[in-house]
């Protein structure tokens, strides 16, 4: 998380500070990162950042979890749109988050990040940084999803549930990076997991 010091800066000079890192993220992955192109192109000294950040990667989260605070507003909005059809919710999100994530300016941003994807860069995505986040975004998100149509007996198995399409969502994203797939072919597989997913995979029984 920034320092409270970032957060005192007035709008504009933050914003400028935001467009820089988007800028350098885009440019390069975070490892490769330049503090000195960021402080020059947010046209601040270098010792001001580290008021602002810990480092280079604190301050890649905190883009990131920008992104991740709109993505859970997709989310809330689609569970609400199909009444807690948690396929139909995952599914339109997906295309959502590939639209947005190929029309922008700062596809590469993106692409760096989902090809060098780890858990916090995973967290930062889906806003829950914290375990009392995590716990929080999954109770908010059992009010929202209808359980009737779920093979699911409990709280516990449903947090799983959404752990595992959580997982196979990040996995897709990636996918689309390494073997540039259009939204369309990302989609089709995306939805033939998901069809998986949801017929299980046992025979059932004669």
């Amino acid at each position: 998380m920034p320092k409270q010091t970032f957060f005192n800066l007035d709008e504009d000079k933050r914003d400028t500070l935001i467009d820089a890192l988007k800028k350098e993220f885009s440019r390069v992955n975070v490892h490769e990162a330049s503090i000195s192109n960021i402080v020059k192109q947010a046209r601040i000294p270098r010792g001001s950042f580290y008021q602002y950040f810990d480092d280079k990667e604190d301050a890649f989260l905190y883009v990131l979890e920008s992104y991740g605070r709109v993505n859970k507003a997709w989310l809330m909005t689609y569970l609400e749109e199909t009444q807690g059809d948690l396929f139909e919710t995952s599914t339109r999100l997906f295309r959502r988050l590939l639209e947005s994530y190929s029309s922008t300016d700062h596809y590469q941003l993106f692409r760096h990040a989902f090809l060098n994807m780890n858990h916090k860069i995973e967290q930062a995505f889906t806003s829950d940084k914290l375990k009392d986040d995590l716990q929080q975004n999954m109770e908010e998100l059992v009010q929202y999803i209808d359980g009737s149509q779920l093979m699911i007996e409990t709280k516990e198995e449903l947090f799983h549930l959404l752990k595992i399409i959580k997982a196979v969502t990040f996995h897709n994203a990636i996918e689309v990076f390494v073997h540039q797939l259009s939204i369309d072919e990302a989609c089709q597989q995306y939805q033939l997991e998901l069809t998986m997913l949801k017929r299980g995979l046992l025979k059932k029984e004669s």
